[in-house]
């Protein structure tokens, strides 16, 4: 019998990005082993590292290992030694935003749910968490980050008044078909799960939300059974720490996403526990929405978990293995239960034989499965 086999590009990226690789790497040896499939990986360079190995943050032989893949495996990207507000200069996060426009990736899916075990990790009361199981739908190829963009220096002032001085614009623009897709989207996951998508815009103030609200609701009478709610960013914020429990599937153009996904990363306890999916076109993207945490990289104690729900997202959509799936999520669950935890995500009653390291977090996960 042949095996099935799959061609994963691994961007371990920087900082700790290479250490949460290798546990999701041991991770799914030991799924194949028990499947009966067969991981092919490819490393490929992104973000700072590439930056320093060949000056491009996207070189081009990643993008065609991200092509010829069945999934995308990113770990993070950047870090202080190349931060830059020079324009000039190439930056790690040039790196993402391109590979998620190069692939067609235009759907960002962030699942938010709370592991009963953790709920005295999160800033907020259990009593607040209870319930809170929800999917955020991020737009991620248009808007403010894809704009038209400028500095220019010694502008005049105006004749109203203002000095002369450096300017700068960012610009957001949406198309009608930009907005349909990632709104069909959305409403295709709040049709699988409890028919309810708040979409979230500015449309008292920016002419962009006020098309994004016509067209989803435009899309909106071709899902009669999905309520819909319209909701002002702002209020949003709000409601995110003070009811979150109410929001089921969310769906918001790229900035507000960005800022959103990683607020509600924080109903959680830590970022280190929040995957995401890329999804579009092309080939499919998975990561973890934590940053590269340089100031504890090379220290084993990275929470790998993130990296590891990513790989399960990667099994469910691209990879048709959802017995897979179920196992890994079943068996970070039980880690969890029996009170194993990374640093960032213990408190005061982790006991001190409990505390483990990234490659301890991974060994326990492949024990379980």
């Amino acid at each position: 019998m042949t095996l099935r086999s799959f061609r994963i590009c691994l961007l371990p990226g920087d900082g700790i990005g290479p250490e949460i690789t290798a546990e999701a790497v041991k991770v799914m040896a030991a799924i194949a082993a028990a499947a009966d499939v067969r991981f092919e990986f490819h490393e490929a360079l992104l973000g700072g590292i590439a930056i320093d190995h060949t000056g491009s943050p996207l070189p081009a032989g990643t993008l065609a290992e991200a092509h010829a893949a069945d999934a995308v495996l990113l770990a993070a990207i950047g870090g202080p030694k190349w931060d830059t507000t020079d324009p000039s200069k190439p930056r790690p996060e040039q790196g993402l935003l391109g590979i998620r426009k190069e692939l067609g990736l235009y759907a960002n899916l962030r699942p938010v749910r709370i592991f009963a075990p953790l709920a005295d990790a999160s800033s907020l009361k259990a009593e607040v968490l209870a319930g809170v199981d929800m999917l955020i739908v991020r737009e991620l190829t248009g808007g403010l980050y894809f704009g038209a963009r400028a500095r220019e220096d010694g502008v005049a002032g105006s004749a109203t008044g203002g000095g002369a001085g450096r300017r700068a614009y960012d610009t957001m623009e949406y198309r009608e078909y930009e907005i349909e897709r990632i709104a069909r989207t959305a409403f295709e996951a709040a049709r699988g799960r409890k028919k309810r998508l708040h979409s979230v815009d500015k449309a008292n103030v920016l002419e962009s939300s006020r098309l994004w609200r016509e067209v989803v609701h435009e899309v909106a009478r071709d899902y009669p059974d999905v309520e819909l709610i319209d909701q002002l960013v702002d209020n949003t914020a709000m409601q995110l720490v003070r009811n979150p429990a109410q929001f089921d599937v969310m769906v918001t153009e790229n900035m507000f996403g960005d800022i959103l996904s990683d607020e509600a990363s924080m109903l959680t306890g830590s970022l280190g526990m929040l995957a995401s999916a890329s999804l579009g076109d092309g080939t499919a993207l998975y990561e973890p929405s934590h940053g590269s945490a340089p100031d504890i990289a090379g220290l084993g104690v990275a929470n790998p978990l993130a990296m590891l729900l990513s790989v399960e997202l990667m099994f469910r959509h691209s990879l048709a293995m959802s017995d897979a799936a179920d196992a890994l999520a079943a068996s970070i669950a039980s880690v969890l239960d029996e009170g194993y935890r990374t640093r960032d995500i213990a408190d005061a009653g982790t006991a001190a034989d409990m505390l483990v390291g990234t490659a301890e977090m991974g060994d326990l996960v492949v024990a379980h499965l």
